[in-house]
C-alpha cells in the first residue's frame, strides 16, 4: 500500500488519497512500446484548474515541445491494425481525432486530467488513455480484444467494436484503448487518481520518452504527483 505524505498550507492540511501500488501486465506484441504512470491529485478534478500551458497547447499552433509527424501517424495505424482492427473512419486513433477537432476549433477544455492528455496527444501524435482509479479495478493488463468484444464509450451508450484492437483491461474487462476509452472508467468531477497509458510504437522510443516527460510535468504543475507503474511482460497472450 502506498500512502502519499500530507501537505501543509498555512493552518490547513491536505491529505492525498491512498492509492494501491499498480502493476501492468502486457501481452507480447511486436509493435507496441507503452508507457504508463499513476497521477494522484491533491483534490478532486472539479476543483483543479487546467494548466495554462495545456490549454494553450490545445490549439494546432499552440506552444509544444513536440510537433506532429506523419511517420508517427503511420506507425500508430500499423500498431492498431496488426491484429485485424481497421483504424479508419470513426475508428481512427484518438490522436487523429484530436487533430480534426483542433482544426475545426472544437477541442475545448474538459478537466485538468483530460486537457493535459489531449494536449500531449495532439502534438506528439501518440494516443493516450486515462482511467479513473476509483472506477477501475486491478489487475491491469494490455492485450488484443477477441472478436465480438465491445463496450460503451460515451454517455449516450454508443458502443465500439473492439475486435482485434489492443486494449487496457481491468478486472471487469476492457476499459480503454488508443481509439476510445470506456465510459465506465472515464474521469469525472470526483476523480482524484488516474492511470495513464501512452500508446507508443517500437522505433519511436525518443518521442515516447519526450511525450511522457512533458505529460507528467504538466500534471505536476497542478500540484499532482506522478509515479511509474510496474510494467511486466506476460509469458503468452490470452
Amino acid at each position: 500500500m502506498h500512502a502519499a505524505s500530507a501537505r501543509t498550507a498555512g493552518s490547513q492540511h491536505f491529505r492525498l488519497p491512498v492509492v494501491n501500488e499498480i502493476s501492468l501486465e502486457i501481452d507480447p506484441h511486436p509493435l507496441l512500446n507503452v508507457a504508463s504512470f499513476v497521477t494522484t491529485f491533491p483534490k478532486s478534478l472539479a476543483t483543479i484548474a487546467s494548466p495554462p500551458a495545456a490549454l494553450e497547447a490545445l490549439r494546432l499552433d499552440g506552444p509544444a515541445p513536440l510537433s506532429r509527424d506523419e511517420s508517427v501517424r503511420g506507425a500508430v495505424r500499423d500498431l492498431l491494425r496488426f491484429a485485424g482492427y481497421k483504424p479508419t473512419g470513426r475508428g481512427k486513433p484518438a490522436s487523429e481525432y484530436l487533430v480534426r477537432a483542433a482544426t475545426d476549433g472544437a477541442l475545448s477544455a474538459i478537466n485538468a486530467a483530460v486537457d493535459v492528455c489531449n494536449a500531449v496527444s495532439l502534438h506528439s501524435g501518440l494516443p493516450i488513455s486515462v482511467v479513473d482509479l476509483d472506477r477501475a479495478r486491478p489487475p491491469f493488463r494490455i492485450g488484443v480484444a477477441p472478436t465480438g468484444t465491445s463496450y460503451v464509450f460515451n454517455a449516450s451508450a454508443q458502443e465500439i467494436d473492439l475486435s482485434g484492437l489492443l486494449c487496457l483491461y481491468d478486472a471487469d474487462g476492457p476499459c480503454a484503448n488508443a481509439v476510445r476509452d470506456a465510459q465506465r472508467t472515464k474521469t469525472r468531477d470526483e476523480t482524484k487518481a488516474t492511470l495513464s497509458v501512452v500508446w507508443g510504437c517500437i522505433g519511436f522510443e525518443a518521442r515516447l520518452a519526450e511525450a511522457v516527460q512533458w505529460y507528467r510535468s504538466l500534471l505536476e504543475s497542478t500540484g499532482a504527483t506522478t509515479r511509474d507503474v510496474t510494467v511486466m511482460a506476460s509469458e503468452s497472450p490470452r
